[in-house]
């Protein structure tokens, strides 16, 4: 009995262990606390005094981890892991023979160690043992290459596959938490699950083992791009692009769609005209250019001329002709029909994609709507297999929410969170116009426009770790949380999304439409922020996120219509359940009533927010701001109360998403109700 005891205290131990080294990449004072808590139980425990002396390295407190350190490999001479930190914080310091010494002895227990031969390469080298140097870097080369073919096989791998791996790199990393080949392998499996948060975590970890890891850096500035951590995206990119001349432009160019977004206009095209010269043959460049110049108004027949530029260098690239397409008034010539067929039918996936939609949208200016849906079927048809869709997540959703999101719980959470009604969310359906509500709030005096903010999400995920070895998991966790923790999640929000706001006016958007999953959540921790709805007819929203390329695997419903439909489906059920519980608290906006009648509209929302009407609004298309959406163009123009009804010529095909919707469709703008 004593001996089952133990196995079940040491794997307590370890799952505790494991939860707090997620911890250092969000909260190292409070990893350094919970390890302490862990070696007062279990004194002398090695997992949790590398972890504690990790948490003080990253709180500044050398001193203190270099002593724990020194007396953790006196006591286990033979074990990697305390060394290896106590040579990196020496190599910090620059006490290169102490460094060598500790990294020498890592080698040593620890042969297939790339990052400690690589930091080891770099101080027999500043210490002048330049052939020392040498065998070292030879050996850190040979063992990335072995971890470039790891990750060459990783990126093949099916979504069902990923799990074992993943647990199976959870597994190494609690036996040794330092090793950052399987902190950013595992990173970059977090990244294909589309867990940028958490991959986000194990690659700034890695990063602060390993500062001069460039390919963990590389990742980590894509995991933050996808995460729409931009700013911090654009951060990386610079420390890679002064580290490797070679990609200097490559990385700059990368950074560009992120200053879009972030409103950084002028340092966008400073870039971009400083690297003209140097990189006019690149048509990458010329892509990029005509991206950007898209998004400012005014300047929609440069950004064509710059994907004919991109098309002139390479004729082949299929996201040049995709860009085309996506210009509003560009039409193709029946010669570059024919090119876009000829080049969709090589066996190339990816280019294929792309092409189909550009042809689908070809064909759609052309009114050969049977041509064009079969296009569109085909490049979805491509990616669908390639995407993981748990289809039970949202209804899984609505259905906590359900249980957890009652008159009941909001009455006794009244008076929490923070009181400041800065934000103006508006959520719902990809393509049900947040955008042209975006532009028409941005165009008022006291708000600001700005995106997809990601903070929201950001927050959930954090609890999600926070409380991942509790009974209760997310929404559910909201019922153990006090007032003063809403209040600081508020204004944590508050205080990450300050950096997007460059205006100084009072009231802010953010847009990022998924958010319709956690109104409850914005309502615990911000109770005066505004909530906007903008909800489209149920097959008009569907097909025109089935008609769109959008980054792949950010919409993953969207490759197939009843996927769409059931989506759709699960975002009405779950606001008729906010209307229920909170009523009158969120503001809907039919995306049909404001083409048929835009000043009503504008006059209502005007209300909702507690502002003065102003004619601004109603002039929405002449603000000059850049707005970098696939709607972009639409908002541009005064408003076609045609545009809601392109899809009707699509009905015929679009049998799949009907029969899903059924009486929602059937009901529409009204709601049927949920049992």
């Amino acid at each position: 009995m004593e001996h089952v005891n133990e196995n079940k205290r040491s794997e307590a131990t370890s799952v505790a262990i494991s939860r707090i080294a997620d911890l250092l990449g969000v909260d190292a004072a409070e990893a350094a606390k919970e390890a302490s808590g862990v070696l007062d139980v279990a004194p002398g425990q090695r997992q949790a005094l590398i972890v504690l002396v990790s948490a003080l390295r990253l709180l500044g407190h050398d001193d203190v981890a270099r002593e724990m350190l020194e007396w953790m490999a006196e006591e286990r001479p033979r074990l990697a892991a305390p060394r290896y930190e106590l040579g990196m914080l020496l190599a910090k310091a620059a006490t290169r023979r102490e460094s060598i010494a500790q990294l020498s002895q890592v080698v040593q227990l620890e042969p297939n160690h790339p990052t400690a031969w690589r930091t080891l390469g770099d101080q027999l080298s500043l210490n002048g043992a330049l052939s020392g140097a040498g065998k070292a870097y030879a050996r850190h080369i040979k063992l990335s290459l072995r971890e470039l073919k790891l990750l060459d096989e990783l990126e093949q791998l099916g979504v069902s596959e990923l799990g074992k791996i993943e647990g199976a790199l959870r597994a190494s990393l609690d036996v040794n938490p330092t090793d950052v080949m399987t902190l950013r392998t595992l990173g970059r499996v977090c990244m294909r699950l589309m867990r940028y948060r958490e991959a986000q975590v194990h690659l700034s970890r890695a990063l602060e083992l390993a500062p001069d890891y460039t390919q963990a850096r590389e990742t980590y500035a894509y995991a933050l791009n996808f995460g729409a951590r931009h700013r911090e995206a654009n951060e990386q990119f610079d420390i890679l692009a002064q580290g490797d001349n070679r990609r200097r432009n490559a990385f700059k160019l990368q950074k560009i769609p992120n200053l879009m977004l972030l409103g950084d206009y002028d340092e966008a095209f400073r870039i971009l005209d400083s690297l003209r010269n140097e990189e006019s043959a690149n048509p990458l460049f010329w892509l990029q250019y005509g991206h950007a110049l898209g998004t400012v108004a005014g300047r929609g027949g440069e950004a064509r001329d710059a994907y004919r530029k991109c098309l002139e260098l390479d004729p082949q690239l299929a996201s040049g002709w995709l860009a085309l397409a996506h210009l509003k008034k560009y039409r193709f010539s029946p010669a570059e029909i024919e090119t876009m067929q000829g080049l969709a039918a090589r066996d190339d996936l990816e280019a294929q994609y792309l092409l189909h939609f550009a042809l689908g949208q070809a064909l759609e200016n052309e009114a050969r709507y049977s041509e064009s849906f079969e296009q569109y079927r085909r490049g979805n048809s491509l990616v669908r297999p390639q995407i993981k869709l748990d289809t039970t997540l949202l209804p899984d959703m609505v259905k906590a929410t359900r249980a957890v999101m009652t008159n009941r719980f909001f009455a006794s959470k009244a008076g929490s969170g923070c009181s400041a009604a800065d934000p103006i969310f508006i959520v719902g359906m990809a393509r049900a116009g947040s955008t042209l509500i975006e532009q028409i709030l941005a165009s008022h005096s006291l708000i600001e426009g700005t995106r997809e903010l990601p903070e929201i999400i950001d927050i959930v995920a954090d609890l999600h770790m926070r409380y991942r070895d509790s009974q209760h998991q997310y929404p559910s966790l909201l019922t153990v949380m006090d007032e003063k923790e809403f209040k600081i999640l508020g204004e944590r929000y508050l205080e990450s999304t300050r950096a997007h706001r460059t205006l100084d006016r009072p009231f802010f958007t953010d847009k990022a439409g998924e958010n319709f999953m956690h109104v409850g959540l914005i309502q615990l921790i911000l109770p005066n922020a505004k909530i906007i709805d903008a909800r489209r007819h149920p097959l008009g929203c569907c097909f025109s996120c089935y008609k769109q390329t959008f980054p792949v695997g950010s919409i993953p419903e969207s490759y197939d219509l009843a996927d769409m439909a059931r989506h759709y489906r699960g975002y009405v059920e779950m606001m008729a359940h906010y209307d229920k519980v909170l009523p009158g608290r969120i503001h809907r906006v039919f995306y049909e009533d404001v083409l048929r009648d835009p000043e009503s509209e504008v006059r209502r929302l005007l209300t909702y927010c507690r502002l003065p009407f102003e004619e601004g609004c109603l002039r929405f298309y002449e603000s000059d701001r850049a707005v970098r959406t696939i709607s972009s163009q639409q908002v541009r123009e005064p408003i076609n109360r045609d545009a809601g009804e392109k899809w009707r010529h699509y009905e015929p095909w679009l049998g799949a998403a009907k029969e899903v919707l059924g009486d929602v469709l059937a009901r529409y703008p009204d709601v049927p109700a949920f049992d």
